[in-house]
């Protein structure tokens, strides 16, 4: 700052020390390969060069010393001195990639929310739907939400003429489900991903929709066919079950449809809706080596030690609410979960979640966590629970987090830009 206001003889002391320090760095790195000679020569216009910087020299006579030093260097200075343009650019991103590396790994990392296993606080990959064509964003809108929201549009045309009919399955459990296959695709168009791609029947032609693996796609069917099957902010998709006891199942003796009511021609859209991206955010890696995670905190974890994650997904970061620390004894009772007796506190979805309120789902009986049954929380492992307890592979399925594997909090999610944006909940 106020550069131009130094004098030429200052300026010109700052640039001999700049010099001498890339001499310094060639003395310490190259002194034991260079001849007793060249080691001499540069020792002595080293010193030469300090001594005229210490004795506050003219501009004149350090630019001398300067060039004398210099010439010097560009013989014995190897890959030090000179560099390239290239070599320079190849050590910043070095260092750079170091410096990321080194505070991704024990101070900040960022990290995406996968699934809607935490909704309503965090979001996963969420659907928007358009059931008007004029209703459609336009090139410069589908722009403006790529930036603000991550959205990547999906759009199908029909092949023919006639009714959308859905293929369903049971998944033995009773409740049906949209079939499809898993595929080779890109994610944003260069990354190499695994796709799943579902199929469609209009007028007895098949189309395909292809959407990322993590995405719902049942949600994004009932809110392109069945608006008003149940709220459009509720994930989870359609009850399947629900509509076919309503409706009369399509039979073509190639399995059994859904029938949408929806007639199209050949050419219409048969579904228009947008994927908006998950909440992306940043986990704080410092505070647990310092601070024991606290009950209602967001919980991030390594999956690897997890056996019953880790035989199926391997070894990935989850995202759940802390809810049981070493010696806590937890119970689901109604939609309401229990630790140690008496109602959970610590953050607002537990009591969202025990009295069902807004979007709150309530907690659920499911595996560990059956009527009447209890967990019990060991030494050294921690319990936790997603906040959309419908729709969540949590530890009620999978049981305790070893304490080596907690990871950290979430602290801020700075991507896309909805009303979570800001410090994490």
């Amino acid at each position: 700052m106020f550069g131009f206001l130094k004098s030429a003889d200052r300026k010109m002391r700052e640039n001999a020390a700049d010099w001498l320090e890339i001499a310094d760095k060639v003395w310490h790195y190259r002194r034991d390969v260079l001849g007793a000679t060249e080691l001499a020569e540069l020792e002595a216009r080293t010193a030469s060069l300090r001594a005229e910087v210490k004795a506050r020299a003219g501009a004149e006579k350090l630019q001398l010393g300067i060039e004398h030093l210099e010439e010097n260097l560009r013989r014995t200075g190897g890959a030090i001195y000179p560099k390239t343009t290239i070599g320079d650019n190849v050590e910043f991103f070095l260092v750079a990639a170091l410096v990321i590396l080194g505070l991704r790994t024990y101070v900040v990392q960022p990290f995406k929310i996968p699934t809607n296993s935490m909704w309503p606080t965090y979001n996963g990959m969420t659907p928007e739907a358009f059931t008007r064509s004029e209703d459609e964003p336009g090139l410069l809108a589908k722009a403006a939400r790529f930036v603000a929201f991550g959205a990547q549009p999906v759009r199908v045309d029909a092949p023919a003429s006639g009714e959308v009919l859905i293929p369903v399955a049971g998944n033995g459990g009773g409740r049906l489900t949209l079939p499809y296959r898993e595929v080779a695709g890109r994610s944003w168009l260069i990354l190499p991903a695994t796709l799943k791609e579902y199929t469609l029947v209009v007028g007895e032609r098949p189309v395909t929709v292809r959407v990322p693996q993590d995405f719902d796609f049942e949600w994004a069917v009932r809110d392109c066919f069945f608006p008003n099957e149940r709220p459009s902010h509720e994930p989870g998709g359609v009850d399947l079950a629900r509509v076919l006891a309503r409706q009369s199942a399509a039979d073509t003796g190639r399995g059994r449809f859904l029938r949408t009511g929806r007639n199209v021609k050949a050419g219409e859209r048969v579904m228009a809706f947008d994927i908006l991206t998950g909440d992306q955010l940043f986990v704080d890696r410092m505070s647990y080596h310092f601070v024991a995670p606290a009950v209602g905190s967001g919980f991030v974890f390594r999956t690897g030690n997890i056996e019953g994650l880790a035989r199926s997904y391997g070894d990935q970061y989850y995202i759940k609410r802390l809810v049981g620390v070493p010696g806590d004894t937890l119970e689901i009772k109604g939609f309401e979960l229990h630790r140690n007796g008496a109602p959970i506190t610590g953050a607002p979805v537990f009591a969202g979640n025990a009295r069902q309120e807004g979007n709150h789902v309530g907690y659920r009986y499911e595996g560990l966590m059956r009527p009447g049954s209890q967990v019990k929380v060991g030494a050294a492992e921690y319990f936790a629970l997603g906040d959309n307890s419908a729709n969540s592979l949590d530890g009620r399925y999978w049981g305790t987090v070893p304490a080596r594997d907690v990871v950290g909090r979430p602290i801020l999610v700075y991507f896309p830009f909805t009303r979570h944006w800001g410090p994490a909940q």
